[in-house]
């Protein structure tokens, strides 16, 4: 198939759009910025896109067979000065459903949108916390195009972990670094709670699986481990050669702000995705350890 990954030079986007390349399809990558120099993602076609904008040219679209959407907004992504809520209607509730209807109406027959696991693992939040209404709303509006002639479905995961060579995740970069010992003025310490962790190759499968075999129509949660933050980070530490027993504290960590953790710091969020839609998307479980000694080995030599 000829496949548009729309934030294709992101960690979800730039990995499944290479895992679809090497699957044997021909993918193009959308995206605001190019891939950098030397990423392998730099050796696909790119398209210079933003899918905010008003009117999205159809004569880009229309080539394409199918499409992934995986240019999800979260706060990293607020301009300065902007309402959070403006921000969210904009980017998520009006702007992904608009993006997708121009697919839709450019011909595109099958695709994928990639949401967030909270809406399906934690409901009582939509009405809570404004950007996972969005997100909700998002998947919502984005499924509701599902029709004969546009096979649309989602994937929803938890948090996740992974490497595109040449691309900078400052998130799991710190967290590398951390373990690494290059962040001394943090003390070595976890915060109590945990969640369910994917890797991007594990999603990458789920996505390639929903995109050809995915029901129109259909909210499929995916995940592999569930992790205690502490588990978590500690290994990140056994992969850096520093294994150790971290403390649990009871205090904001700076790589893991309050903010970002929407179910509460000390809470859990744990689940098991539906076997028979594991099986259907045919994703591998049980990735995580590989996952992050990959991350701590290509950033300790960033």
């Amino acid at each position: 198939m000829k496949i548009l990954v729309v934030g294709g030079t992101g960690l979800i986007g730039g990995s499944a759009a290479l895992y679809l390349s090497l699957s044997g399809h021909t993918v193009t990558i959308a995206a605001r910025r190019p891939a950098p120099i030397g990423s392998p993602l730099a050796d696909l076609p790119l398209i210079p896109m933003d899918f905010l904008a008003a009117e999205q040219d159809l004569d880009q679209l229309a080539p394409f067979d199918a499409l992934i959407f995986a240019a999800g907004n979260d706060f990293r992504h607020i301009p300065r000065g902007t309402p959070e809520g403006q921000y969210w209607l904009r980017a998520n509730v009006q702007g992904v459903p608009n993006f997708l209807g121009a697919a839709k109406r450019a011909g595109i027959r099958r695709a994928v949108y990639v949401g967030t696991y909270y809406p399906q693992t934690m409901p009582q939040l939509i009405e809570r916390i404004p950007y996972i209404r969005s997100r909700h709303a998002a998947d919502v509006a984005a499924r509701a195009l599902a029709s004969s002639g546009f096979e649309i479905c989602s994937v929803n995961p938890p948090s996740v972990v992974g490497v595109v060579r040449g691309h900078i995740d400052t998130r799991l970069k710190a967290r590398a670094d951390y373990a690494l010992g290059r962040m001394p003025e943090i003390p070595d310490f976890a915060i109590g709670g945990g969640t369910n962790v994917m890797s991007t190759r594990s999603l990458s499968e789920a996505i390639s699986g929903a995109l050809l075999a995915g029901e129109p129509g259909k909210a499929y949660l995916v995940g592999d481990e569930n992790l205690l933050f502490k588990q978590y980070m500690e290994e990140f530490f056994r992969a850096a050669g520093r294994e150790q027993t971290l403390p649990v504290i009871n205090k904001e960590h700076p790589l893991f702000p309050d903010a970002a953790i929407y179910f509460g710091r000390g809470n859990t969020l744990f689940y098991q995705p539906d076997a028979k839609e594991t099986e259907v998307l045919g994703y591998h479980q049980g990735d995580i350890k590989r996952a992050v000694e990959e991350i701590v080995d290509y950033y300790k030599r960033q």
